[in-house]
C-alpha cells in the first residue's frame, strides 16, 4: 500500500478543518438536493489526495444507512491501481467504486443512472476536450461528471497540467460553475506535507518552475548545497552518472529512491526500450508496466528512468531529476524553454478547442508544470541534473 492515501493516515490541523468543510458541505447539498461543486487546492505535496481518501472512507460507511451511491475517480493509471489495492484493506470500500473517469461516464450514461457524490483526484488530468483514443466522446470529462451527480468534489493544481487535451485554467472551472448554477466552494491547502525540505529549498524550486529564475548556489546557500540541511539532502550535479550513483546508494539504505527525467528525451510505446543518454549515464526510459503493483514500488525500476506519468502524486525517498534539452540557460541567471526540443508528442497532441490565446505558451506552461511536479516528489532529498551546462556554471558561480 502507498502509506501517502491510506484512509486513516492522521490530518493536520489544516488539513482536518478542510476535510470537515468538504464533508459538511456533501451532507448540505445532498439534504437539499442541490447541485455542488467543492474545489480543493494545493501544490503538490501538501496533503491534497490524503483528505480525498478519508471523505471517501467516510462517505461509503455513510452509504450503508443513506444508501448513496458514490464514486472515486482518477485519470491516472498507476494511481488507480494504489487506490483500489488500498480498497481491499478496508471492509467498507468497495474497488468496483474506484474508476477511470472514461468508464464511470460511458457506463452512467449506457445505463442511464447517475450519482450522488463523486470525488475525483488530480482533476487536472481530466480531458477537456474529445479523444476518440481514450473512448471518450464528448467535449469536457468534468462537465459530464457534473451532468451525472449531485455533488462533485475535486482535487486540482494548475501547476500540475501535462497536455494540451487536459489543459485546464480555473476560468474553465468557473465557467462550469456558472453554467450548471452549482453551489460552490473552494478551499487551499498550503503546507508542504510530502517534502521534509527547509522553505529555502521549496522557494528555489519554486522561483526557477515559476519565475525562470536561476537562485545561485554559493555564499549563503551553500550550507544545503552537496548534502543535508535541516534533515533534507539537496544536490545539484554537473555528471548524471555520478548523480545516479549516489541514488542507487541511497536505494540501498532508504529504498523506494528513483530516477525521473523531462520527456527531452525520445521515446515511443513500441515494445522497444528508449534511451535516456548523458555523457556517461544511460538507461531506459520506463516500461509499460502491467502488473497491479506500481512502477514506483518495483524493485528493478531502480535501472529505468520514471517519467512524469509514472511518477506523478506518488512519493519517493530519494528522486534524482534529469532536466533535459528544453531548459536552456538564457543568460542573467534566467532559463528559457525551447518547445520544439521537447519530446512528448502526446503532450503537445493538436488541441482542436480554440479556447487557448497562445498555444506555444501553453506548450511552456506544461514543460514547466512537469519541472515542477518532478523535482517534488522526494521526502528525503531530490538531486538535480541539468543538460545545459551552463546553468550548472551559473548555480556554481563560474558564470553571468
Amino acid at each position: 500500500m502507498l502509506d501517502s492515501v491510506l484512509p486513516d493516515k492522521h490530518l493536520t490541523e489544516e488539513q482536518q478543518n478542510i476535510f470537515n468543510e468538504i464533508l459538511d458541505f456533501c451532507h448540505k447539498n445532498l439534504e437539499t438536493n442541490t447541485k455542488g461543486l467543492f474545489q480543493l487546492n494545493g501544490d503538490a505535496g501538501t496533503g491534497k489526495s490524503v483528505i480525498l481518501t478519508q471523505l471517501f472512507l467516510q462517505l461509503e460507511k455513510s452509504a450503508k444507512g443513506n444508501g448513496t451511491d458514490n464514486y472515486f475517480l482518477v485519470n491516472h493509471p498507476e494511481l488507480l491501481k494504489v487506490y483500489q489495492e488500498n480498497a481491499g484493506g478496508y471492509k467498507d470500500l468497495r474497488k468496483n467504486r474506484f474508476l477511470r473517469p472514461t468508464t464511470f461516464i460511458n457506463r452512467m450514461n449506457k445505463e442511464h443512472k447517475s450519482s450522488d457524490v463523486v470525488v475525483i483526484d488530480e482533476a487536472h488530468l481530466l480531458l477537456s476536450e474529445a479523444d476518440r483514443y481514450n473512448n471518450f466522446e464528448q467535449n469536457n470529462q468534468l462537465e459530464e461528471i457534473i451532468k451525472l451527480s449531485k455533488v462533485v468534489i475535486i482535487v486540482y493544481d494548475e501547476r500540475q497540467v501535462l497536455k494540451l487535451k487536459s489543459f485546464w485554467s480555473q476560468k474553465v472551472i468557473d465557467n462550469l460553475v456558472k453554467r450548471f448554477q452549482l453551489n460552490y466552494k473552494l478551499a487551499t491547502l498550503h503546507v508542504q506535507m510530502r517534502m521534509q525540505a527547509p522553505r529555502s529549498v521549496l522557494k528555489w524550486i519554486d522561483t526557477l518552475t515559476n519565475n525562470l529564475q536561476l537562485t545561485p548556489l554559493t555564499h549563503e546557500n551553500t550550507r544545503f548545497l552537496g548534502g543535508a540541511y535541516q534533515g533534507y539532502d539537496f544536490r545539484v550535479y554537473p555528471d548524471a552518472e555520478k548523480m545516479y550513483q549516489q541514488l542507487r546508494l541511497d536505494n540501498e539504505t532508504y529504498q523506494k529512491s528513483r530516477i525521473v527525467a523531462t520527456a527531452d528525451y525520445p521515446s515511443t510505446l513500441d515494445g522497444k526500450k528508449h534511451f535516456v543518454n548523458e555523457g556517461e549515464f544511460h538507461l531506459p526510459w520506463d516500461q509499460y508496466n502491467y502488473s497491479n503493483v506500481t512502477w514506483a514500488q518495483k524493485e528493478s525500476t531502480i535501472d529505468e528512468i520514471g517519467s512524469i506519468y509514472t511518477v506523478q502524486g506518488f512519493d519517493l525517498n530519494y528522486v534524482a531529476v534529469i532536466i533535459g534539452p528544453s531548459v536552456e540557460y538564457a543568460g542573467d541567471g534566467k532559463i528559457k524553454i525551447d518547445i520544439n526540443k521537447y519530446e512528448d508528442q502526446e503532450a503537445f497532441k493538436k488541441r482542436h478547442q480554440s479556447d487557448l490565446r497562445d498555444v506555444n505558451d501553453a506548450k511552456k506552461e506544461i514543460i514547466l508544470n512537469s519541472m515542477n511536479v518532478l523535482l517534488k516528489r522526494g521526502v528525503k532529498g531530490v538531486y538535480v541534473y541539468f543538460h545545459d551546462s551552463q546553468i550548472y556554471d551559473y548555480l556554481m558561480g563560474d558564470s553571468k
